[in-house]
């Protein structure tokens, strides 16, 4: 899902009153707190053992079998299972963090680091929006990457639908220089919407060498992820090779009936990709519905053409699959499928559909994809879980992502081992993001450590109710912090941002 941090974002976090919550986030520390009776999952892969954990201030200063000090809290965590905080690679809480600094459905699900940017889109200049969320606390850690239709209008303005002259893409490739020095973790593309569609391939590549001058990765919500997905994913591939970095494919999934059951072939054509030397790896979310605008339903973009509309929403299994969940010109419609609206009108969807594009649009949850092909994804090894999420996001992604893995997937299904799962939203988002300090759990690492119940973590949102808040998960630590307690937020706001540490490649 796609938002554009404005400039009314940006002067909502300068303007708002400090709260009592942001005047609770110097929490006082014990001198140090002691982790016992848990069953230990370091974050590595590695099976779980059973150990204790010593935070002392932001640090973990001893893993093993320990013994309590003399005023040291003590936490008994018999019972439950203790991982690193989960890393949510891809993540829409930018302007969510201003409603709700204590992140509260994201620390319910045990996400203790958030990577905001994604899809192409991004706050705006970095190094403002990095410094005003430091005077404006979070209970989590936060870190961005710089958008490329972010970019984009910044030097195209609303003369965006055309591919950009050499002259304005060296203006963009220098803002991308900037974004990196003021400490963006890599630059992020939406190239199915609006603003990044018209863009040529040549025009992302001399971006991404922009960023991977500084290091960085190229984060993609590829071009198609329908009929056209294993072309869109060569692109992508393409993309990175040229560039010289890491390619990180975006919620990776066959997104239409008429590439369900391929996604072996996107596996291959991946693997292909890494055995002749590029780094692409993948996120995956735990759902069979994606969230987007309506306008992606039909590539062609030829929104008033009824055959082109009519082929979209069969791609996607019909009308009856396409729910609306927001829509400013018609809140009527908000809440009920393209099916129930035309229905209740006696119009076609077709109709109606186009009748929402020229009334300025919508955001809709389409379920459109299979079992099957999630499953696939998610065996692979580099392939990562991520939520597409956020705090107020209305898709059951943005409260229940990380329980419903460790629930369904792992407990129920039998898909993953626990190990694993946990090892997919830890150390291996870490690893692609370059955070040395945070993904396992060992001495001298940051101290983001969840607890939770492994035999009853699950999600209980869904599309028709997306906010209702899993359970499960009972304790949360950000920087040697407790932000969750026995389930129950605490107010502190211990998180901190993450700059990318730049260093320019000859």
């Amino acid at each position: 899902m796609m938002r554009i941090v404005t400039l009314a974002l940006l002067l909502a976090l300068v303007f708002v009153t400090p709260s009592t919550l942001a005047l609770q986030s110097q929490q006082t520390r014990a001198a140090s707190i002691l982790i016992r009776g848990g069953m230990l999952i370091d974050g590595s892969g590695a099976p779980a053992r059973r150990a204790d954990v010593r935070i002392v201030g932001d640090k973990i200063a001893a893993i093993g079998q320990l013994k309590p000090q003399a005023d040291e809290r003590v936490i008994d965590a018999k019972g439950l299972t203790i991982a690193p905080g989960f890393i949510d690679i891809h993540n829409h809480s930018e302007g969510g963090l201003n409603n709700d600094p204590t992140a509260r459905s994201q620390l319910l699900q045990g996400i203790t680091t958030l990577a905001l940017g994604p899809d192409g889109a991004s706050p705006y200049p970095i190094a403002k929006y990095l410094s005003l969320r430091e005077e404006r606390r979070a209970a989590v850690n936060l870190l961005s990457f710089i958008g490329h239709a972010t970019v984009r209008q910044q030097v195209m303005g609303r003369d965006y639908n055309r591919t950009a002259t050499p002259a304005e893409i060296t203006r963009m490739r220098t803002l991308v220089e900037q974004a990196m020095q003021e400490g963006a973790f890599g630059l992020s593309s939406g190239l199915e919407y609006d603003v990044g569609y018209p863009s040529a391939t040549e025009e992302v590549i001399e971006l991404a060498k922009a960023a991977a001058r500084h290091g960085g990765i190229y984060m993609s919500h590829i071009r198609d992820e329908s009929d056209d997905m294993l072309a869109a994913l060569g692109e992508a591939i393409r993309i990175g090779r040229e560039a010289k970095l890491p390619v990180q494919i975006s919620h990776i999934k066959m997104g239409t009936v008429g590439v369900w059951d391929k996604s072996s072939e996107a596996i291959k054509t991946i693997m292909a990709a890494q055995k002749s030397g590029v780094d692409v790896t993948a996120d995956c979310y735990p759902y069979e519905a994606w969230a987007s605008t309506i306008t992606v339903l039909v590539p062609s973009r030829r929104h008033d053409d009824a055959k082109a509309v009519a082929k979209g929403l069969a791609d996607v299994g019909g009308a009856a699959n396409v729910l609306i969940t927001n829509c400013a010109a018609h809140r009527e419609y908000q809440g009920k499928t393209l099916e129930e609206i035309a229905r209740a009108q006696n119009r076609s969807p077709v109709d109606v559909y186009i009748e929402i594009v020229k009334d300025g649009g919508a955001s809709v949850v389409c379920r459109s994809m299979k079992e099957a092909d999630i499953e696939n994804f998610y065996k692979q090894p580099w392939v990562m879980v991520a939520s597409d999420g956020g705090i107020g996001m209305p898709h059951p992604r943005g409260a229940g992502t990380y329980p419903r893995v460790l629930g369904r997937f792992v407990r129920e299904k039998g898909w993953l081992t626990l190990a694993e799962a946990i090892r997919k939203m830890t150390s291996l988002p870490a690893a692609r993001l370059g955070l040395k300090d945070r993904g396992t759990l060992r001495p001298g690492m940051k101290a983001d450590i969840v607890f939770f119940d492994a035999a009853t973590v699950i999600d209980h949102s869904t599309m028709t109710s997306p906010f209702i808040e899993p359970t499960g998960i009972r304790h949360v630590f950000v920087n040697g912090v407790a932000v969750l307690e026995d389930g129950k937020v605490t107010n502190a706001l211990p998180g901190a941002v993450l700059r990318h540490q730049t260093g320019i490649k000859k």
